[in-house]
């Protein structure tokens, strides 16, 4: 099923959350258009913005009358009006554990090491690192013998994963010591319709 008209997604070309609802918009096969909300000068702080989403985050999705923010919430939302598959109901359950490790560990992990390399942000760096090694070795040891977190093919459970794990050297946080998580990371990009978050320069880790 497709919807209507494409879906407009609103989000920002160096957000993980963004990223991961434009990654599962392509990879599923949604007609979607993408509308540019420039952080940077404050648009998302709009009048217009914040009638979409009051909070005055990306990304927001447009789906005819739909209104829908949080990039988890739009992942369920996408693939169980039009991709299923994705989000099959023998796996839910365990789909559910790993949106809310993106929710929990990835974002104070990985996600808030990059936000202080890459935009500066004023938090604790010693923190996300220690929430980050822990993360990845748990999901070092998930995908140990496996191609996707969850079942045999790709979930919503690995794009709500991939975004910010594939960028941690961008905070500092090294991929070097997960073979498990880098094989499952090059499974992804290896998709059809997969596309990629720009890298920045900034704090590169090996």
């Amino acid at each position: 099923m497709s919807p209507v008209k494409p879906i407009r997604i609103h989000g920002f070309p160096l957000s993980g959350h963004s990223h991961r609802v434009k990654l599962f918009a392509s990879l599923a096969g949604i007609p979607h258009e993408d509308v540019l909300v420039d952080l940077a000068n404050g648009e998302h702080k709009s009048d217009t913005f914040l009638r979409l989403n009051p909070i005055g985050q990306v990304p927001v999705i447009e789906d005819d009358e739909i209104v829908l923010a949080d990039s988890n919430a739009i992942l369920v939302y996408l693939a169980q009006h039009y991709a299923p598959e994705f989000y099959p109901a023998q796996g839910a359950a365990e789909i559910q554990k790993f949106l809310t490790l993106a929710a929990g560990e990835l974002a104070f992990g990985p996600a808030a090491a990059r936000l202080i390399n890459v935009f500066g942000a004023q938090l604790d760096a010693e923190f996300c690192q220690v929430v980050s090694e822990r993360l990845f070795t748990k999901l070092e040891a998930q995908l140990e013998g496996r191609s996707f977190l969850v079942g045999d093919r790709l979930t919503i459970a690995d794009v709500a994963i991939y975004s910010y794990t594939a960028h941690a050297p961008e905070g500092g946080v090294s991929l070097a010591p997960y073979p498990n998580i880098r094989r499952w990371l090059n499974n992804i990009e290896r998709q059809d319709g997969f596309v990629p978050m720009p890298v920045t320069k900034v704090g590169l880790a090996a």
